[in-house]
């Protein structure tokens, strides 16, 4: 069980660091700028390469909603949920220490431009209100979690999992930057949520309940009407 913690502990810390690295260092770097599409691909390639190394061991979970979701298809032990949304969320808060250490070295930080923190309303990058992100959170998590389920089902052709995981999560990122940023991981909000502070903090509830109900959703939906017998 060690063993397993620490690689989510690797895993989350991994993707909060490269996916809101990218958001908060590369994303708008003049003129070189990698935009959303490269935050899109940063996290998920941070997945991608995340699974491979540390999946084999944990499951690759990375994600509160993730775990959640499995554990609803089936396919993972109600009573490791909590020990590893705990260590979800310690990954991914140490990961936002590190990139707020790193980002303050730029004289023109400044935590009031966001921290890739996620919201909605005036804090949405495009100003979607929270019926909007609700909405998208949900619907995106839960094909997250279907296509999760299905590429790791033993029928699935072996060793492309997560290839297929890490591409849809970067077609989350696409659709999902403009609206709130893009969550669909409570861990990953929480992270940037704890630093920026404020609104952040306030509106970080739909960053948990949104996720978590659509992985839930996944999960059912895998487990009685796609599951392989």
């Amino acid at each position: 069980m060690i063993r397993r913690l620490l690689a989510e502990f690797l895993g989350t810390f991994w993707l909060v660091l490269g996916g809101c690295g990218s958001a908060v260092i590369s994303a708008g770097f003049p003129e070189l700028g990698i935009g959303f599409l490269g935050v899109a691909f940063a996290f998920g390639l941070t997945v991608l390469t995340g699974a491979y190394a540390f999946g084999p061991i944990s499951g690759g979970h990375f994600n509160p909603a993730v775990t959640l979701g499995v554990a609803t298809a089936g396919r993972f032990p109600w009573r490791e949920v909590i020990p590893f949304w705990a260590i979800q969320v310690l990954g991914a808060t140490f990961a936002a220490f590190v990139l707020l250490m790193i980002a303050q070295g730029n004289i023109d930080f400044s935590l009031a431009n966001g921290f890739a923190a996620n919201g909605y309303d005036e804090h949405s990058p495009n100003g979607y209100t929270w019926q909007s992100g609700l909405l998208a959170e949900i619907v995106l998590t839960a094909f997250f979690l279907l296509v999760i389920l299905g590429t790791t089902e033993g029928r699935a052709p072996i060793g492309f999992a997560a290839i297929a995981i890490g591409l849809a999560l970067t077609l989350i990122h696409l659709v999902d930057i403009p609206i709130t940023n893009a969550s669909v991981n409570p861990a990953r909000s929480t992270s940037q949520a704890l630093f920026v502070g404020g609104w952040a903090l306030e509106q970080l509830w739909l960053f948990w309940v949104a996720p978590l109900l659509g992985a839930v959703i996944g999960g059912l939906l895998h487990r009685f009407a796609l599951a392989d017998d």
